[in-house]
């Protein structure tokens, strides 16, 4: 794969490219899409509760919402590493906002005509903008600037993830429940009216970027390291399938936390209520990214990793063991310990990899196909054990995530330790 327009994240032409105020202008510039696709996807929270009873689902119908979102991720993510990989990273943006803005207009004719199904495959064209927007935006960040310092980085951008998915609870529970009538009417402006407003802001963030000039980091890594075939790298796999488990416990959590706050023996609250609650649990996420982004210049990235799902699974843990506000706090409190876990993998994983780096992207943005099952199998025990219980699934994930940060992440290409082996034997 030599020659290619992707990136190796050890090389550079610039030995101080964190004070380089290129690099610095491009960093910037990349926190609105973090903070636009945050946004977007936390509004999946409210949508849930809102179509659940709006056309009379249980919950495992209900979470073919997150289905088809994420969904997205496992049929895009490979096709658009190659496509990023033939126009850059800039085109790359350009093209997952043109593409996610399509999507959100799609919101209002599926709202006119009042079929699940339509909002679904809306959502699924908005997911797979945002899946373009994930392969281009998390390695490039990672790469402007040394390898040592990408997961506090790429945290720092995060932040302004958290920061959108904070902010869109107020706004959806304000505009999608700001009446009654919106639960009796599917075709309601409570839909309709968000996601149209959100078609025209990524329409102009599109014109922006394509506009913008940002750095083009090129490919100068060797023969050797691009011939290395992608699954030699163990780290990479292990941290795909963390970041499967991380994002589908994520999401799951976050998709039940309305009905879960709805339940009489934990707060009682209605959906508009509640909706607004989830702010405290994406809220948490902002903080804990920016504490994080300090933290990890001075502590190792997995132990960090370690020590945070350990305290999820624990949370997770008081809140399907307890009822009232313990049960309630203990389960947003969860969102401040997950603040880190997903850029902290996304950088272990294609730490050394090379040429193969944009590779090893479009095969962990794959694996965030983790929030489409993960949130559907605990639909399923939702409606066969009830919801309380069901949170053992995501408590259960954080325990492979642990083993991720203190082992899984250690960079090791198998065939290189294989031959290493065979010449002792030699």
């Amino acid at each position: 794969m030599a020659g290619s327009t992707y990136v190796d994240q050890n090389v550079s032409s610039d030995p101080n490219l964190e004070s380089n105020g290129r690099y610095l202008f491009a960093l910037v510039s990349l926190t609105t899409l973090f903070f636009m696709w945050g946004f977007i996807t936390c509004l999946n929270d409210i949508l849930i509760p809102y179509l659940k009873e709006a056309f009379d689902l249980n919950y495992t119908q209900a979470m073919l919402i997150q289905f088809c979102f994420f969904g997205a991720y496992f049929v895009i993510s490979v096709p658009a590493g190659k496509l990023v990989e033939k126009i850059g990273y800039q085109k790359g943006i350009v093209t997952g906002l043109g593409i996610a803005g399509v999507g959100c207009l799609m919101f209002y004719p599926a709202a006119a005509l009042g079929v699940y199904s339509v909002f679904l495959g809306a959502l699924f064209v908005l997911a797979a903008g945002i899946t373009i927007l994930q392969v281009s935006a998390n390695p490039y960040v990672s790469v402007l600037g040394p390898s040592k310092t990408a997961s506090s980085r790429l945290t720092l951008t995060q932040a302004f993830n958290s920061l959108g998915t904070t902010v869109a609870p107020f706004f959806g529970a304000w505009l999608i429940f700001s009446s009654d009538a919106a639960h009796a009417e599917v075709g309601a402006t409570g839909v309709q009216l968000p996601y149209v407003l959100l078609a025209i802001m990524l329409f102009v963030l599109a014109v922006t970027f394509a506009l913008l000039k940002l750095p083009a980091i090129q490919n100068e890594s060797s023969e050797s390291q691009a011939d290395t075939s992608i699954w030699a790298y163990r780290h990479l796999t292990l941290g795909a399938i963390a970041i499967f488990i991380y994002v589908g416990a994520e999401v799951a959590i976050g998709s039940f936390l309305v009905n879960f706050l709805n339940q009489p023996n934990i707060a009682g609250m209605n959906e508009a209520q509640a909706s607004k609650y989830i702010a405290y649990y994406w809220g948490g996420a902002m903080v804990g990214r920016f504490i994080g982004a300090v933290v990890m210049q001075r502590i190792s990235a997995g132990y960090v990793l370690a020590f945070n799902s350990m305290m999820s699974m624990i949370l997770v843990c008081i809140a399907i063991n307890t009822e009232g506000a313990v049960a309630m706090w203990s389960l947003l409190a969860v969102g401040l310990f997950n603040s880190i876990m997903f850029p902290t993998i996304f950088s272990l994983a294609i730490k050394d990899l090379g040429a193969n780096t944009s590779q090893g992207s479009g095969i962990l943005c794959l694996a965030i196909v983790g929030g489409a099952l993960i949130p559907l199998l605990q639909g399923m025990l939702a409606d066969s054990i009830g919801l309380q219980l069901a949170f053992i699934l995501p408590a259960i994930c954080y325990l492979y995530i642990a083993y991720y940060g203190l082992f899984g992440s250690r960079p090791i290409v198998l065939h290189k330790e294989l031959n290493k082996e065979l010449h002792k034997e030699d």
